[in-house]
């Protein structure tokens, strides 16, 4: 029987914006197939910010899981181990050039890259969304958004909040003219990018009419191809 893999990439939204609309949530937590599924917050992007962790807690104590989080600005438990009992990874956002240096330090990349080949749902926004592709649009320069290599646990360019800041949109058409990229998988807020076994599935919109594209350039036009969409 083959291992089904899952990537939740969430444009924008979800608990660390508001803890009254749990749609993505839940949908993040049926993926993964569990009665009870162990589900663990990785909130390294922000520094380990304790309200961003006060919200996961709120929300998840509320669904039939079980909810932890790990710290690597405090002290840090053991990651092979924790990683190992884990049946979803939620990232959040925040910087992603640091979270991932952090990561990469500690040898977390490689508990999560062997943690979602043996199926274990990885999901995230922002930060935690772009993470799990070969490269990212991120914010994490103050100056510029800029094109950062990531995990590549699955191909292609990834940009959040396509919709939601204002310079994402030409920042992603001017990464296709200058042969940055070739193309991009842009996310818009409260939608998420559902990657099955290492390729895109379909968007998930838990807002109002949100959708996923690809976004390309076709005679130095810029072209958005939507793709197939569940409504939560």
């Amino acid at each position: 029987m083959s291992i089904e893999k899952n990537i939740i990439a969430i444009g924008g939204g979800g608990f660390g914006r508001t803890i009254k609309d749990l749609r993505i949530e839940e949908y993040i937590l049926k993926i993964s197939k569990k009665e009870k599924p162990n589900i663990c917050f990785i909130p390294t992007a922000t520094g380990d910010n304790d309200a961003y962790k006060v919200n996961f807690y709120d929300v998840f104590t509320k669904f039939n899981c079980n909810p932890t989080h790990i710290d690597f600005f405090k002290r840090t438990i053991d990651l092979t181990t924790h990683i190992s009992k884990q049946d979803i990874i939620f990232v959040g956002g925040g910087n992603t050039k640091s979270m991932l240096a952090v990561w990469r330090d500690w040898g977390l990349d490689i508990l999560l890259e062997e943690a979602y080949e043996r199926g274990v749902v990885m999901s995230g926004v922002s930060a935690g969304a772009i993470c799990w592709f070969e490269k990212g649009i991120t914010d994490s320069w103050a100056n510029d958004l800029a094109v950062l290599d990531c995990l590549g646990f699955v191909d292609g360019v990834c940009c959040p909040h396509y919709d939601e800041e204002p310079a994402r949109i030409p920042f992603v058409k001017s990464a296709l003219e200058n042969n940055l990229i070739d193309h991009c998988f842009s996310i818009e807020g409260n939608c998420a990018l559902h990657l099955r076994d290492n390729t895109p599935y379909k968007a998930i919109n838990f807002g109002k009419n949100k959708n996923v594209f690809k976004t390309s350039l076709e005679n130095g036009k810029v072209f958005e191809d939507p793709f197939k969409r569940t409504d939560l």
